[in-house]
């Protein structure tokens, strides 16, 4: 089965289909330096620190300090890993997989 976004549309499939295409962090770095501010980068990096910590059952005080996240970000984040795609859960397994793989390869 394909997931299919409810805001799905060509220019958003043209700006995924881009975001594949990225090699390294440094392609990374570069294209998102240019398409977003600083601010929406910092945004959703901490959106995805905030959705590791809540899997990691941490409690919304804690992640607040840890991250500096308002309670409505947090509350917005643990929304989406309760009633969401499951993208955040998606991509942290992989995270996970990829430290854990890392950490055998240096012993």
């Amino acid at each position: 089965m394909v997931y299919q976004s409810k805001w799905a549309d060509k220019s958003v499939d043209a700006l995924f289909d881009a975001i594949l295409l990225l090699e390294n962090k440094e392609e990374c770095y570069r294209f998102f330096e240019d398409i977003c501010t600083v601010s929406e980068i910092k945004s959703l990096a901490q959106r995805l620190e905030v959705a590791k910590l809540l899997m990691e059952n941490k409690t919304y005080s804690d992640i607040s300090k840890i991250t500096g996240a308002s309670t409505a970000t947090i509350s917005r984040v643990k929304r989406a890993l309760d009633y969401g795609a499951d993208g955040y859960k998606i991509i942290l397994k992989k995270l996970e997989q990829k430290s854990k793989k890392k950490g055998r390869e240096q012993e």
